[in-house]
């Protein structure tokens, strides 16, 4: 079968994620829909043979490349071994491998690691227990949270009510959580001359304010460690988390850092909470800071499987640790809980950063991503090139000098996206905003084809 019968089977009857239905309608749709038969690398194929260059992981989860031979001989032999078992009353090897090795990997002082399906649930976790620990530590007045402006969680109810006001999340208002947003550290809106570091100091005094006067009823404050991925890949400087930090425990409260897209070498180290700087005045102190909880999905299975982990502190989990009676278990679960293939395709993943030396090679390739793109921080209407590690954002606007933006029905990012899948890429944008986000196996050539395509894809989004 070829690309329009299944475009055809697809619209009758699979309503797609993230995506007005209407766009995929009629002869000439703007959003066309594109049905993949195969994948290799960093190449998607469809079903009439055309291959288009895979520039967003996937939605930030495949990034080792498509069917990697050892993930997927990994899955193959897990197959052959155990397919699935309940983790409650039961474990298995790759779990309690993964766990581990997870823990060693993470900032010192995470010990327990809570398995569920997908980046929202590990939120979920992270909020129900940090709430929960406050309960059952005798805290009770303890019920909010803190987040950013501008920031994204995860589509559950608790995880979306902790996202900024956006599309996301404003159709379900009535139904969420009512946080306390404070300003964004994000550095797009900073004065001319003002440095990332300045800017970043200067929006943390929000953040102080808000935990002088609500810690006292605050559980948790939760954060994108660098880079608010779904707000438009709008970054920070390191310094908010260690202020973060810092003032979470002068405040008695706990600090959530949201990695599922960051971590894994995304930013160019393991995790993003690894570039806050040390603390002042201890010469011998390391880089990094410890949150209280550290949410990862995405890339932690190489793009293959669902899975998502929660980490936290001994003295978390010392806290639901007591007599039956007492009521104090942490009673949630998915069903697909720590599922072995899932834990065994993360522990293949795991091994190839170790033997590619990913961190390393990320270095470089990142560093080609920005010489690449040099000729689009001159194009009329780009406002901003910034970059984070293997993240790179273009952000297109009306008028650069103000940072005046598009109208949102004038989809300039899709007439980009639209251009770019006719010459073989992929660049689903975020609004005005281009990013690329690719595999960690994508090749210097493929960089020049996938920085030419999104060069010419603007030149033509803001031509009128």
């Amino acid at each position: 079968m070829k690309n329009q019968e299944w475009t055809q089977r697809s619209l009758a009857h699979v309503w797609h994620p993230c995506t007005q239905m209407q766009d995929h309608a009629g002869s000439a749709p703007p959003l066309p829909l594109i049905p993949i038969a195969r994948a290799e690398g960093v190449w998607l194929e469809d079903f009439d043979g055309k291959r288009y260059l895979d520039a967003v992981s996937s939605w930030w989860t495949n990034i080792f490349g498509h069917r990697h031979p050892a993930i997927v001989a990994a899955l193959k032999d897990q197959l052959d071994e155990l397919d699935h078992v309940m983790l409650a009353g039961f474990t298995h090897a790759p779990a309690v491998e993964l766990a581990e090795r997870l823990l060693r990997l993470a900032p010192p002082g995470l010990s327990r690691c809570f398995y569920a399906d997908n980046g929202s649930s590990a939120v979920e976790v992270a909020l129900k227990m940090s709430f929960h620990y406050w309960r059952n530590t005798g805290a009770t007045g303890k019920t909010r949270f803190i987040a950013l402006d501008n920031s994204y969680h995860g589509e559950t109810l608790g995880a979306l009510a902790m996202g900024g006001p956006s599309m996301y999340r404003d159709t379900y208002a009535p139904l969420l959580l009512q946080p306390i947003h404070v300003p964004s550290p994000d550095c797009y809106p900073r004065g001319t001359g003002e440095s990332w570091e300045d800017y970043t100091r200067r929006q943390f005094w929000h953040m102080e304010r808000a935990l002088e006067a609500h810690a006292h009823e605050v559980c948790a404050v939760i954060v994108e460690p660098l880079i608010q991925c779904a707000g438009g890949m709008r970054m920070y400087h390191p310094l908010y988390l260690r202020l973060l930090r810092d003032a979470c425990d002068r405040h008695g409260v706990h600090l959530i850092a949201d990695e599922i897209a960051v971590g894994f070498g995304r930013t160019g180290r393991m995790f993003g909470c690894d570039w806050a700087p040390p603390p002042a005045r201890d010469d011998d102190a390391q880089p990094g800071i410890t949150p209280d909880f550290m949410c990862l999905s995405k890339g932690i299975t190489g793009g293959t499987m669902a899975l998502a982990v929660t980490l936290t502190r001994e003295s978390i989990y010392d806290a639901f640790y007591a007599e039956y009676r007492e009521g104090k278990a942490f009673l949630h679960s998915h069903s697909y809980t720590g599922n072995p293939l899932a834990c065994r395709a993360a522990l293949a993943t795991l091994d190839l950063f170790e033997e590619t030396r990913a961190l390393a090679t990320n270095r470089a390739l990142s560093q080609l991503i920005w010489a690449q793109t040099a000729e689009l921080r001159n194009l009329p209407h780009v406002a901003e090139v910034r970059q984070q590690g293997m993240v790179l954002a273009i952000e297109l606007a009306k008028n650069i000098r103000t940072k005046e933006a598009y109208p949102a029905e004038q989809r300039r990012g899709l007439r980009v996206y639209q251009y770019a899948l006719e010459q073989g890429v992929l660049l689903r944008p975020l609004g005005n905003v281009i990013y690329f986000m690719p595999p960690y196996v994508i090749e210097p050539r493929e960089i020049e084809t996938l920085c030419r395509v999104a060069a010419e894809g603007i030149r033509r989004a803001v031509r009128d």
